[in-house]
């Protein structure tokens, strides 16, 4: 068996051209364009390149950008002075402080500081009590990114057995919540879990989020499963470069699952997706109109 491979670049693709396109009625038909702050702090490398792939993305999709670049000296009074300002600011609809911050920095009372309404990220307290209780709000976009994966090869995951590896705040526990919300059976596993690969073999779909590097074995995998890597890990390769692999060791496990997302061309093209949707799902709601069924 060689699994099918779940092409996070086409998908995403298409879910940014519906987005663009709905963002171009927004504001033929209302006068709204959606726009978003992206507010990085520092000199961090990947967040300087990931924070340029968000801001192409929001050009690309017709929408507004209001970057903020604050250097890694600012401090937490300067930053909340910061987000406070663009919570007041109409024309701004979502807000992204990049992650992580500088250690003088409280990333808890910063997401806490944002107005949940903008909050596209879906990292304020507000909006994952929400989320865990079945209400309207906004959902992580690596998490929702996944569940979109998953559906482009099973339209419904009711009754699904589903295994998720790894329990952090920005991807395991919320995509359990989207998971149930779509009547999966679901099953979270951590570092404490007995018997893992055991654990793992049940699963229908099985999600790996835990940032080991191809940990999940072909044996761990049930015949024609499907799965989705979340992992991005630069391990070192002959010559003194690098190499991006996932979670999950992609080779043999393909030979083993139906359906699996590659590392990178994943779920990466996903998050920035899906914080354009969230984003123009917050300027409609901010405008009192209907949220696009997208």
């Amino acid at each position: 068996m060689t699994a099918r491979i779940i092409d996070g670049k086409t998908i995403s693709a298409d879910l940014r051209g519906r987005v663009t396109d709905a963002v171009h009625r927004l504001r033929r038909d209302r006068g709204v364009v959606p726009g978003i702050a992206v507010v990085l702090v520092g000199d961090n490398p990947a967040s300087q390149v990931y924070v340029r792939n968000k801001s192409k993305a929001v050009a690309e999709a017709g929408m507004h950008a209001f970057d903020r670049k604050l250097p890694a000296s600012t401090s937490e009074a300067e930053l909340l002075g910061v987000v406070a300002e663009l919570n007041a600011d109409k024309s701004v609809n979502g807000i992204l402080v990049q992650l992580p911050l500088p250690k003088q920095i409280d990333p808890h009372n910063i997401i806490a500081a944002i107005d949940p309404a903008k909050d596209v990220d879906g990292f304020h307290p507000l909006n994952v009590g929400r989320l865990a209780s079945g209400l309207p709000a906004f959902a992580p976009c690596t998490p929702l990114g996944c569940i979109l994966l998953a559906k482009s090869v099973h339209p419904s995951l009711a009754g699904m057995e589903a295994v998720v590896v790894g329990r952090s705040n920005i991807v395991g526990k919320p995509v359990v919540q989207l998971l149930l919300q779509d009547n999966a059976t679901v099953t979270i596993c951590h570092s404490k879990t007995r018997d893992l690969p055991e654990v793992c073999q049940r699963a229908d779909l099985l999600i790996a989020a835990v940032g080991k590097p191809e940990m999940v074995r072909s044996h761990w995998i049930k015949p024609g499963a499907t799965v989705i890597d979340v992992g991005i890990n630069r391990v070192p390769r002959e010559g003194g470069k690098s190499r991006i692999v996932g979670d999950v060791a992609y080779a043999e496990v393909a030979q083993v699952a139906g359906a699996i997302t590659p590392v990178p061309g994943g779920v990466g093209p996903m998050t920035i997706a899906c914080l354009l949707l969230n984003t123009l799902r917050a300027a409609c709601v901010q405008n009192g109109l209907p949220a696009p069924n997208i």
